[in-house]
């Protein structure tokens, strides 16, 4: 980085108070939402839903928001706030760590009205302490990892560093170099090639906030493309604000050498949710503007390349569309009874659950996890203090915990981490029960049920001997990748034979919004050619990413 000295001298001389903490958290979630996508496409597995960046921004978004209108210079209670948004707004289990390393970060200055190099040292080491006590089985090569390296060379640093500055520049240094080594630490990691995406991201945070002091860039990010098979434009259309009345899609092949930096820059200038994809020279753009400024980015384009395909949707209209087609009729919880909210990540998905008895469904599942404040509000306000919630992602439980932690009503987590087991658990429900004994009943039941997904390959890679290609198909196994293949009928038939399908009695396909309803039943069909003794059936999912879930039991 380059420092401007004079800068950072007037940053020495003024105490850190509340203001100066809510101006670096800006700047840190500023740095981490520019550099978002990188962060995204760390994911280990090559599946279409590395959505950890996505969930630490929203995360730090949520803590943001507390405290943006917020005066106080008291620094503890301007970390009070952070840690009360972050709680709150806390997404996956990425997000949920996040929540809680600026929860202990907080009470490390709890009753501090300024930072000082102590301050910093103390907090960074609550940050740790918390963090960990908030994993049931703590992992090292992650963001765990990172904030405990933090925390030791910030408490190592104590009587060598001057001040509050020097000992964030020692925090980023430390930090830098814990994600450098995750790949050591996780062989997963090593096998993908990649160093872990929440330890990243961390990494970003503290960067951030260390060049707003510095004075640098915050919004140029660093360098990086998305495959097009990676590109989630689906997801982008689920962040659809005010002003995005567009969404553009153009492919192109640039004349020149493609600049990323200044390319981005003058999109930044015409819209947001931009995405941009390379593959074998060909590039693909996507951004959400307003109706004036619909086809500036395709003129723009056109003068740097030439234009081989545009898209242009209303996105207002769509989102219309995605609203009416969110209305369920749910099941009427009576006073005293047991309700259950539960986590659907398609429409499809949701009309079977709706039909099960659930009490509400939050939306949600793969690249779309909803935060600790989604999930407490789905139940707040239901006329029953007894709870439980079916979190059907792996990603998701954390959040689910953390509800259940800031409720006054009684609430059970079922862990299930996949949507076949939230359906199996959904069998065993008996509304009338003695919760515990209802929600252990829940959990026994899921396990007797083997989940399959089938989706395409988002990266090249070698993970657990199974070899895949950017854009092949894949089946994953109880969320374990066991096939590589050329077609989703090879995929889906290959992951049987894994899964030792022969040995159970009913196979079901949930289907996903990209998969056509009569290519699902064609794949059924072969699959009950050779399972005639199996009872077949086809479901409408409406996932997105996934072409099929399927439920083997």
């Amino acid at each position: 980085m380059a420092v401007d000295p004079a800068r950072i001298d007037k940053f020495r001389r003024l105490p850190i108070d509340g203001q100066s903490l809510k101006r670096l958290i800006d700047a840190g979630l500023t740095w981490l939402r520019t550099n978002k996508d990188m962060v995204n496409a760390l994911n280990v597995f090559p599946v279409p839903d590395g959505d950890t960046g996505t969930n630490m921004t929203l995360t730090l978004q949520a803590a943001w928001n507390e405290i943006k209108d917020s005066g106080t210079s008291h620094l503890g209670e301007m970390a009070a706030l952070v840690s009360k948004g972050a709680l709150m707004g806390a997404r996956g289990n990425s997000g949920v760590i996040t929540s809680q390393i600026l929860r202990g970060f907080s009470r490390g200055c709890h009753d501090k009205a300024t930072l000082d190099v102590a301050t910093i040292a103390k907090a960074f080491g609550e940050a740790r302490d918390t963090a960990y006590k908030g994993v049931v089985r703590p992992v090292e090569g992650t963001i765990l990892t990172v904030i405990k390296e933090v925390a030791i060379a910030t408490e190592a640093a104590l009587g060598s560093v001057k001040d509050p500055i020097e000992m964030l520049e020692v925090a980023v240094r430390a930090a830098d170099e814990a994600v450098k080594k995750t790949p050591e630490m996780l062989p997963v990691l090593k096998q993908a090639g990649v160093v872990d995406s929440g330890g990243k991201g961390l990494f970003f945070i503290l960067e951030g906030m260390l060049r707003h002091v510095y004075g640098e860039s915050l919004e140029t990010p660093t360098t990086m493309v998305h495959s097009l098979s990676a590109m989630d434009l689906q997801g982008a259309l689920d962040e659809v604000e005010e002003g995005q009345d567009y969404e553009i899609v153009v492919d192109f092949v640039p004349t020149n050498e493609l600049n990323l930096a200044s390319f981005y820059a003058r999109l930044e200038e015409m819209g947001t949710s931009i995405q941009v994809g390379e593959g074998e020279g060909m590039y693909r753009m996507h951004i959400h503007v307003p109706l004036e400024k619909r086809y500036e980015p395709i003129d723009y384009i056109m003068e740097i390349g030439t234009v081989t395909k545009v898209a242009i949707e209303n996105l207002l209209a769509q989102m219309d569309d995605i609203q009416k087609s969110k209305q369920l009729q749910f099941t009427p919880v009576e006073p005293g009874s047991i309700a259950v909210v539960v986590v659907s990540p398609g429409q499809g998905l949701s009309r079977i659950f709706a039909s099960l008895g659930v009490a509400a469904i939050v939306a949600g599942g793969q690249s779309m996890n909803p935060s600790t404040q989604d999930i407490l509000n789905s139940f707040e306000n239901l006329p029953t203090d007894k709870v439980i919630i079916l979190p059907n992602n792996k990603n998701i439980v954390l959040a689910a915990n953390q509800a259940k932690e800031v409720t006054v009503k009684h609430v059970a987590v079922v862990p299930t981490r996949t949507v076949p087991q939230g359906l199996a658990a959904m069998l065993s429900l008996a509304p009338e029960g003695e919760l515990q004994a209802v929600a252990d009943k829940m959990a026994k039941a899921m396990a007797h049920v083997k989940t399959g997904e089938i989706t395409i390959a988002t990266r090249t890679v070698e993970i657990d001997g199974v070899s895949v290609k950017d854009g092949q198909v894949i089946a994953l196994l109880d969320g374990k990748l066991v096939v590589s293949a050329e077609s989703v009928e090879q995929g889906v038939m290959e992951l049987l034979e894994k899964a030792n399908a022969v040995e159970h009695e009913l196979i079901t396909f949930f289907y996903g919004e990209d998969m056509p309803h009569g290519e699902a039943n064609r794949i059924a069909d072969v699959v009950r050619e050779k399972y005639k003794s199996h009872e077949i059936e086809v479901q409408e999912g409406g996932q997105p990413h996934y072409q099929f879930i399927i439920s083997i039991e």
